[in-house]
Formats: C-alpha cells, sequence, structure tokens
C-alpha cells in the first residue's frame, strides 16, 4: 500500500502522531507512508523512522485557498495513493486527498465532509484520548467500536543524532559536567498553560544548589520569559543556567533534550517532545487535562491543582486569577521530581502501554 496522512498543525499533536504512523506500519509492514505537515513539523517527522517521506504543507495554518488546494492535489494525484488518512477535522484538510482522487479517504466526521471522505467515522467520543482518536484510523471502521478495541498505544520514540548533538553542544558552549535539568516554561496555546516563571525560577535554584545545570528551552516567543526565570536565578549560580530559548533548531532542540537528566515542561509541544525521548518528565497541568493529551512515556509525573474550575481548556482565564496555575507550588513540583527519582512515579492508567507484537493483528483486543 501506498498511504498519505494529512498530519496536524501543533508540535504535540505531531509528535503523539507517530503512534498512528506505528500502527500504519505495523498493520501493513511493506506500505510506503508519506506525511503532509506544515514545515516547521518536518523536523519532527524526519526524526520518525516509521515515515518514508515527509511533504511540507505549502499553505499556511487556516489558509483556505482552494484553487491551490486543488493543484496541490492534481500533484499528488502522480503518486498513486491507495488511501488517505486525514487526521485534522477541518473541510480543507480533507480537500487535497479528494482532488487526488485517492481511492479510500479516512477520517472523522467533521465541518462539512460529506462527500470528502467515502470512509467516515463518526464515533470519535468512544475514543477519549487524542492518540486513541488517531489510531482507530488505521484500523478497519467496522473493528473500532471503542478504545478497547484498539490493540495496544505504541508510545512515539524520536531518533536522535548524536553527530548533531555534538555540534548543537559546541555551537552553544554547552558541556556535560553536570547532570542537566531541562525547563519548558513556553506554551504556544495561551497563558492558561503556562506556570509561573517565579515558580520555575524555584525549582531552577534548587537543582543548581544540589550541582545541576539548567537549560531553558522554547521558542523565539519565549525569549522573555526564560530570561526572566534565569534573572531570577543566584547571580553566583547563574552561569550553570543556559537560555536556549530561540537559539535552537527543532532538530537541535530534540538532540539537546535527550541528555537531559530531567524535564519540567508545561502541556506544550516540547513536553511530548520529552515524553518522545524517554526522559524523566514532569508535566505541568494547568487550563487542560492529562486525561485527553497525556505525555506519553514511562517515567512521567503529573502535576496540578484540583481546584473547582479546572479543567477549561481556555486559552486565557475567564476569571482573571490563574489560580490553577499560581496555586500549583514549587514544592509539589520539586517532590514530583524526587519520586521520579525514587522511580515512584504514579501509575498513569490512562495510557495503557505498547504491546508491540499485536500492533500487527488488527483482531486483536
Amino acid at each position: 500500500m501506498k498511504i498519505l496522512v494529512i498530519g496536524p498543525s501543533w508540535v504535540g499533536d505531531m509528535v503523539m502522531s507517530q503512534s498512528l504512523y506505528k500502527a500504519i506500519k505495523a498493520n501493513h509492514p511493506d506500505s510506503e507512508l508519506h506525511v503532509m505537515a506544515p514545515a516547521w513539523c518536518v523536523a519532527l517527522l524526519e526524526r520518525m523512522p516509521e515515515v518514508d517521506k515527509a511533504i511540507p504543507m505549502p499553505l499556511g495554518h487556516g489558509d483556505f485557498k482552494l484553487g491551490a488546494r486543488r493543484r496541490l492535489g492534481k500533484q499528488l494525484a502522480a503518486e498513486q495513493y491507495d488511501q488517505a488518512i486525514i487526521q485534522p477535522n477541518s473541510m480543507k484538510s480533507a480537500l487535497i486527498p479528494w482532488f487526488a482522487r485517492i481511492p479510500v479517504r479516512t477520517g472523522w466526521k467533521g465541518e462539512h465532509r460529506f462527500g470528502l471522505l467515502n470512509d467516515m467515522r463518526s464515533n470519535k467520543q468512544a475514543f477519549p484520548l487524542m492518540v486513541e482518536a488517531y489510531l482507530a484510523l488505521s484500523y478497519p471502521k467496522a473493528q473500532m467500536k471503542s478504545r478497547s478495541d484498539i490493540p495496544s498505544i505504541p508510545h512515539p520514540s524520536l531518533h536522535v543524532d548524536l553527530v548533531n548533538q555534538d555540534k548543537a553542544l559546541e555551537r552553544l558552549g554547552l558541556n556535560r559536567a553536570r547532570p542537566v535539568l531541562v525547563l519548558c516554561p513556553g506554551a504556544e496555546f495561551g497563558p492558561a498553560k503556562r506556570w509561573p516563571e517565579g515558580h520555575y525560577a524555584v525549582v531552577a535554584q534548587k537543582h543548581l544548589d544540589e550541582g545541576w545545570q539548567v537549560w531553558i528551552f522554547g521558542s523565539g516567543k519565549d525569549v522573555e520569559v526564560a530570561n526572566t526565570i534565569r534573572d531570577r536565578i543566584n547571580p553566583l549560580s547563574r552561569p550553570n543556567c543556559h537560555v536556549l530559548a530561540g537559539k535552537t533548531s527543532l532538530h537541535e532542540a530534540i538532540d539537546l533534550m535527550a541528555l537531559a537528566g530531567r524535564v519540567i515542561a508545561n502541556d506544550s509541544g516540547l513536553m511530548h517532545v520529552a515524553a518522545a525521548l524517554n526522559r524523566p518528565l514532569i508535566g505541568v497541568y494547568g487550563s487542560t487535562s492529562p486525561l485527553y493529551t497525556p505525555p506519553l512515556a514511562d517515567r512521567v509525573e503529573i502535576v496540578h491543582t484540583d481546584i473547582e474550575c479546572r479543567p477549561c481548556f481556555k486559552r486565557t482565564c475567564k476569571f482573571g486569577h490563574l489560580k490553577c496555575l499560581i496555586e500549583l507550588m514549587p514544592e509539589q513540583v520539586i517532590e514530583a521530581g524526587n519520586r521520579l527519582e525514587r522511580g515512584e512515579t504514579a501509575d498513569l492508567t490512562i495510557v495503557r502501554q505498547p504491546v508491540e507484537s499485536s500492533a500487527a493483528e488488527p483482531g486483536n483486543s
């Protein structure tokens, strides 16, 4: 088979998509898998051995541009795909496979997609986790009645380029003399996902005092937040606190994060990258919930408050108080790190572990 996947637009969602790609390859070992996604996700796809070809989406996020989608579909028709799997729910995401005349077009019922999809699924509510909804699309429709019909959830696992890692260490003036604490204090979704800089600084200082070094990751948008954290560090400790936000490519971020002895991250794309590298991870949740998008890894601690108004899944706090984040104290995160160190991580029963041998047998449940 030759399969085209129209992938999601967010980094975290793309990382979780690797579970789908693993299932496709397990179910169809001889298949050729192409994934179309925004250019900023291509670096992730290049670190997924299941993906045979990454196709940058030339249209911007939110662009409709019917004519451009028609031309792109006509170009892709030459690939003679057997099936398309469309992960996003929008109508525009289903147009390109339709214009490409791909015989089987699989996706969830969504925005005006009747006719565009001919293998439409309508029971998405039966798959509570985002990754389960992705995985269900890799199996026949008649077989996928509920989450229990998915044989396994293979965890994402990104490839690390050791040569590129060494080059990034040299370019940025970093070393491995001290254990590395990685902080990911940004969140593209909005401020209701961002744990306060002051809380991050307390946790960073605690680790620095214990002999760690701190690397703060993020995009160019996170530079101000990262600098604020570093500015709150004791001046004597600052030489061991490195702001990498806005200074690394996604390839470099992946390779450097693989060196982390511990990662503390908001519910963000970089949290899922850390999970896919199987780093000891503390996921900080504000307005969102791990019951929908948990980090898929073995060594994970989830921390959040239990105030009445969370999770609200809002980008900004509708009450203006951000209590779900402010009242999540640094001591809770420090203790979560201690549990990781002791190997006493909580059982995330919502994340079923992979059973590699069963993924190739769609009838298993």
